[in-house]
């Protein structure tokens, strides 16, 4: 594995409402020399009606307008793919993403950060629709962020990757 193109590329995807998801994801890029790619909601998530308007939307799996609309992963072998849970779901704007890109032979972890309870059954159902698009996940991560500073999310998220030994992936 000398040569640049024979190396793994990795890339990180996500979404995030308040920054957890941000940091979890910055982290995540920093630390595992992985591409970041954010996905913004241009429906307004902000306040507390449209904070319920949006668990609502979760729980039904709406679609969303997402900026970009579509990412291509053809350059990519390794892909993260993280979203705050939302009502036991995952946000509106992954559940879009995932259905407008092609996973076929690509390798996933999964992530999603969550203030209580609920991360297993975005997990799980990002999984499935990952697995229906040609994916495989090969692993996954839940991460608390109830009542925690950014700070504390990073740091979070540095254990996780040493807990998880995430950087053996790049090594491939």
């Amino acid at each position: 594995m000398n040569k640049l193109s024979d190396m793994m590329k990795t890339c990180v995807i996500y979404y995030s409402r308040s920054g957890n998801t941000a940091m979890v994801a910055r982290t995540l890029a920093e630390e595992l020399n992985a591409d970041l790619i954010e996905i913004r909601d241009l429906d307004d998530r902000k306040g507390f009606m449209s904070s319920f308007r949006s668990s609502i939307d979760a729980l039904r799996e709406s679609k969303t307008p997402i900026k970009p609309e579509k990412v291509d992963l053809s350059g990519y072998d390794l892909v993260y793919l993280g979203t705050p849970t939302w009502a036991g779901k995952p946000a509106p704007a992954i559940i879009t993403l995932i259905d407008r890109v092609d996973f076929l032979g690509k390798d996933v972890i999964l992530f999603t950060t969550m203030s209580r309870q609920g991360g297993e059954g975005a997990i799980e159902r990002m999984a499935e629709k990952i697995g229906a698009r040609g994916g495989r996940i090969i692993n996954f991560f839940i991460q608390k962020t109830a009542g925690k500073e950014l700070i504390q999310v990073r740091e979070d998220t540095l254990r996780t990757i040493n807990e998880k030994d995430l950087k053996i992936y790049e090594a491939r």
